[in-house]
């Protein structure tokens, strides 16, 4: 286990959630394509995340990491990407309102094109096929032809994570996150919800920190940061063919880095310890996640924190908590103590989401927003008792006006789930449902911060 890494070794290990491909040629020609392909991202740009996170692992910032499910190939559009990537700032503006640290902004955009799945079939009137497994695998209709993973689908992946990309880098630089507009849309947001007067307070607030800035003579057109905004892009790193093409070498370092993302994280069904995932992202330069569940035991914990992150770098390791609103309270302490008493050097972020999953009447899967909120709240007690940093929030949502989460201040109910119910695989929150969250674990944020002055001062 302390073989020397390459970027091929993870090809003798045991791997999860592959897909077969019936034509192994035409997936070593995509392949070989891919390695010639420019790279999406770029090293440095990665590192610069990475410091952003060292930054989280010390308390001194805060981690918002959300989007889709799972992109659809068919739903490329500028609206789309434009309107979930307002919604992530508009979440941002008032969590770093909240926690009174930066927030490092992270999308599940430009790369988030495949699924594990929990069955390699599935059977719908008698009849069974392959699952799903996201547009860069295999598609969704529910025919024997799309489902036959297909390799030429990872250079449509390719093309549309660069168009997208590009897009991206656009807004984030070219005005469209300019500060005040991002506080205008929120006031919006906050007149039309019908909790408007849980939310005027801390929108009142960012308003008057606004004026007194402007009068100091810190406005857009004087100040970088208040125009513009850096934002990552993130994935699960399933697909390992096409992530081992898309891996380059640093020219300034000569370190190896995944070129299909800034981050790139190991779902909790593929963090074997000995797993082909593991082992590919050990020898990554990228700052890498974990999704930790509720059958994580401390033990093995340890022993992944130590493979991922042997030098106990502060920013190359964030663990994803998605324990379930129900299991959060039994299975996350014993967690957080472990790797506090060893000194391993983390973010702690929560996944509300994964562990919220029911199946709603019409076979629909939804989440309960009551349930997420739930499970955010249950994190951040336990790391208040721990003595440990909440470091951040990893969300399913979009800019679009879904119906697939029950609850929130609209009061969804499954009655509503059939209006928009969008969704190739997991239920997403819909654009009002993610900036209510926002605003409540930035209410939740702030009273904490409040509570533990006095303490602090007396210290």
């Amino acid at each position: 286990m302390t073989s020397t890494w390459t970027p091929t070794s993870w090809r003798a290990r045991p791997i999860r959630q592959a897909p077969v491909y019936p034509d192994p040629a035409a997936l070593a020609g995509v392949e070989s394509r891919l390695r010639t392909y420019p790279p999406l991202v770029f090293a440095g740009e990665a590192r610069r995340l990475k410091a952003g996170l060292a930054q989280a692992a010390d308390g001194r910032a805060f981690v918002l990491l959300g989007g889709d499910c799972a992109e659809s190939y068919a739903e490329f559009t500028a609206n789309i990407l434009r309107d979930s990537f307002r919604v992530l700032l508009q979440m941002a503006v008032v969590l770093t309102f909240g926690a009174s640290v930066p927030v490092v902004k992270m999308g599940r955009m430009a790369g988030q094109y495949a699924k594990p799945r929990s069955s390699d079939t599935e059977t719908r009137d008698g009849q069974t096929l392959p699952s799903y497994r996201g547009d860069i695998i295999n598609g969704p209709e529910f025919t024997a032809a799309a489902r036959v993973p297909d390799p030429a689908r990872m250079e449509t992946g390719y093309f549309q994570a660069a168009a997208k990309l590009n897009l991206l880098r656009a807004f984030a630089s070219g005005g469209y996150a300019d500060l005040h507009e991002v506080h205008r849309w929120n006031l919006g947001f906050v007149e039309r919800s019908p909790l408007a007067d849980r939310y005027r307070d801390l929108s009142a607030r960012i308003d008057e920190t606004l004026a007194f800035m402007a009068a100091c003579g810190m406005t857009s057109a004087t100040t970088r940061d208040l125009r513009e905004t850096d934002f990552y892009v993130a994935h699960e790193a399933l697909l390992l063919p096409y992530e081992q093409a898309l891996a380059r070498v640093d020219s300034t370092t000569g370190d190896w880095y995944g070129c299909s993302a800034h981050f790139l994280w190991i779902g909790d069904r593929t963090r074997q310890l000995d797993g082909a995932h593991v082992e590919f992202l050990r020898g990554l330069g990228n700052p890498l996640g974990m999704k930790v569940g509720p059958t994580q035991e401390a033990d093995d914990l340890l022993r992944l924190i130590d493979r991922l992150n042997p030098a106990n770098e502060a920013g190359r390791l964030t663990l994803i908590a998605r324990m379930g609103a129900d299991k959060i309270a039994a299975r996350l302490p014993p967690l957080v103590r472990a790797v506090e008493r060893e000194g391993r050097k983390v973010v702690w972020i929560t996944d509300p989401m994964h562990g919220n999953t029911v199946t709603a009447a019409g076979n629909l899967k939804t989440r309960s927003f009551d349930a997420i909120l739930s499970e955010v709240r249950g994190f951040f007690d336990i790391h208040a008792a721990e003595g440990s940093w909440a470091g951040g929030v990893h969300v399913e949502m979009t800019g679009q006006d879904v119906t697939e989460c029950i609850g929130g201040a609209h009061r969804l109910t499954e009655a509503d789930l059939g209006q928009r119910y969008e969704t190739f695989c997991d239920p997403r929150l819909n654009a009002e449902q993610s900036l209510e969250l926002a605003f409540l674990v930035a209410a939740e944020l702030k009273r904490r911060r409040e509570a533990s002055a006095p303490a602090l001062a007396a210290q």
